[in-house]
């Protein structure tokens, strides 16, 4: 219809003797650019299904052909070259087709039938390889498609007699407990006949079943990676750099099963800087940092010495999940105290940062921390008394942590003066059965899906770091579902009708929540004073809900190290340490052992 439009103005145009206007030629071309463009899109998205078609109609070609050289081979070959089953087929190979290359990978493993015992269970069944799983992936190394992965079984034709081998089972699991799947697992046995090499995979139950091992002594070496997650591996026995191993290599025996168990989590990092008590950076701070996991006897999985930039700052990167002890190594200095407080408990999968506040080294300093025995936080306005011969000296702890534990108040209170109140809620967060505890309402027997909840305006006191975000409990009930408690958090350097309230999860922005206890506040809250938390409940079950009785969050005014004092210009010798706070158990020790030129003194008060 555009095309008789265009010839007829064309006609037009002849008849009457004059030509096109410059517009009209635009028009006529732009318009004719455009189908012509449209066209051609449609053609090349055509043409790309057709291509993608092909290609994985070749994966699966492939795939079958695979299948049909395993399935002609004798039951014995039926095996992975220098693997277990031994056999007679590469794990990795590639195929060219045309001008698609192809990686074929292909797992072989023994299978256990229950259907007459299994190894190590009643009846034991002393010749578990029943049958073998065959798994055959494919995938093209310049498509565009997701690997295609088949299965299938072949089993011997005679009887099964019976074995002299045994099993070897791996677990793998992170730092909560629960099974990781996809965890890359590597086996060797270098002291079998023949070499063995096994490549897999840990499966939804994080399990790695290897049937039919044969039998060694300390013989198969592992070890389990995945990316973004820490490590963990067997060790041998008699190696200098860990000679007693707490997971030496894995022993096999025959008809029994050896389970051996290893822990990995999302790696962390962590952020470490040094000040001075009024924040001015201090370059080239050395320290060490040790964890508490040990892999063998004397032996630390992480030990490390560090020292911060000439800016103060130091970032560490593929930190595991564990507690760590730092140690001050600055020459001059002391640590006048952490932010926030040491140990430093690192959570898997987290951006943690520390400070370490130092302050010139003066003659036997004594620094003294004090936790919260119920929620393990710093505790401040403690009032620490230092004694000795009739001379005290009186510290107080700055104020390290706010936190709410009952809301059964009710809404409508801006302040927050009132414990038990917060400022508003959408009405479905159950706040009095019981009190002192937030859950999703019961309606006619059937918990709401979702509810919301806003605290009252918390006042730090003064300009503030914010670090941590905490709640209680960590853990819910499975059948709630993933991410069922989730936090934002909004502050403000003024606190007026004016006063705007952006609620962020831990990275600043607000699409994100904080998901797991212990997160890190985002630095664009520093600086400011007054705080407030939005609290998420959600269940995807009617017959489940959620529940949280602590909320609190940590935080340094000022660099003044939250819940801990440093005494200085001491002399070696005894001294009386007490430490009082109303509504906590007073602490004494009338005998602390002044005996170096820095010390550390920890201290749990007890409500």
């Amino acid at each position: 219809m555009i095309n008789s439009f265009f010839i007829k103005t064309v006609k037009g145009r002849i008849h009457g003797k004059r030509g096109f206007s410059l517009v009209e030629t635009l028009v006529a071309v732009s318009v004719f650019v455009i189908i012509a463009l449209s066209a051609y899109k449609g053609y090349v998205i055509i043409l790309q299904g057709v291509s993608q078609i092909r290609l994985k109609n070749t994966a699966a070609t492939i795939a079958n052909e695979q299948f049909e050289i395993i399935r002609n081979l004798p039951y014995v070959d039926v095996g992975i070259v220098g693997g277990l089953p031994s056999g007679k087929i590469p794990h990795t190979k590639t195929v060219v087709v045309g001008s698609a290359s192809y990686e074929v990978t292909t797992i072989i493993r023994n299978i256990d039938d229950p259907f007459d015992g299994v190894i190590g269970g009643d009846p034991n069944d002393l010749s578990p390889a029943d049958n073998k799983l065959i798994e055959v992936q494919v995938s093209c190394i310049n498509c565009k498609f997701e690997p295609l992965t088949f299965t299938s079984r072949v089993a011997p034709k005679s009887l099964e007699t019976t074995g002299n081998n045994g099993a070897l089972f791996i677990q793998v699991f992170n730092a909560n407990g629960e099974p990781v799947q996809g965890a890359d697992i590597h086996i060797e046995n270098n002291k079998a006949t023949t070499t063995i090499v096994i490549d897999e995979v840990s499966d939804a139950n994080g399990m790695l079943q290897i049937v039919d091992a044969p039998p060694g002594n300390e013989a198969y070496e592992i070890s389990v990676t995945k990316d973004g997650y820490s490590s963990a591996q067997t060790y041998e026995i008699g190696d200098p750099q860990n000679p007693v191993p707490d997971t030496p290599h894995a022993n096999v025996v025959t008809g029994q099963v050896t389970q051996v168990s290893f822990a990995i989590d999302e790696l962390s990092d962590v952020s470490v800087s040094t000040k001075s008590p009024t924040c001015a950076p201090i370059s080239n701070g050395s320290f060490s940092m040790k964890g508490s996991k040990m892999i063998g006897l004397d032996t630390y999985k992480y030990d490390e010495d560090h020292t911060t930039n000439a800016s103060g700052n130091l970032n560490l990167s593929n930190i595991e999940w564990d507690t760590y002890e730092i140690v001050l190594a600055e020459a001059g200095y002391d640590l006048a105290g952490s932010n926030p407080i040491l140990p430093l408990a690192v959570n898997p999968g987290t951006n943690q940062q520390v400070e370490l506040i130092l302050t010139p080294s003066e003659p036997d300093a004594l620094l003294v921390r004090v936790k919260d025995g119920t929620t393990d936080l710093p505790l401040s306005d403690a009032t620490v008394t230092l004694t000795k011969d009739g001379d005290e000296s009186v510290l107080i702890t700055g104020r390290g942590f706010l936190d709410q534990t009952d809301w059964s108040g009710g809404a409508g209170q801006s302040e927050y003066s009132d414990n038990t109140r917060f400022f508003s809620s959408d009405g479905n967060i159950e706040i009095n059965n019981p009190s002192g505890a937030m859950k999703l309402v019961d309606f006619a027997g059937e918990y709401i899906t979702s509810g919301e909840l806003t605290s009252s305006t918390f006042d730090t006191g003064t300009t503030t770091n914010f670090h941590t975000f905490e709640w209680i409990p960590g853990g819910q009930p499975i059948a709630v579902g993933n991410e069922s408690v989730r936090f934002q958090v909004a502050t403000n350097l003024e606190n007026n009708a004016t006063s705007t309230w952006s609620f962020v999860g831990p990275d600043g922005l607000g699409s994100s929540y904080f998901t797991s206890p212990g997160e890190s506040f985002s630095g664009i809250h520093n600086g400011d004073r007054y705080v407030r938390y939005k609290a998420l409940l959600q269940t995807a079950a009617a017959t489940s809900t959620p529940t949280v009785s602590n909320i609190s969050f940590t935080f340094s005014s000022d660099c003044a190290p939250s819940g801990q004092v440093l005494f200085t210009n001491l002399v070696a010798g005894e001294y009386e340490l007490k430490i009082n706070k109303p509504g906590f158990q007073e602490f004494s020790i009338p005998d602390l052992v002044i005996s170096k030129s820095w010390q550390a003194y920890d201290v749990t008060l007890n409500p």
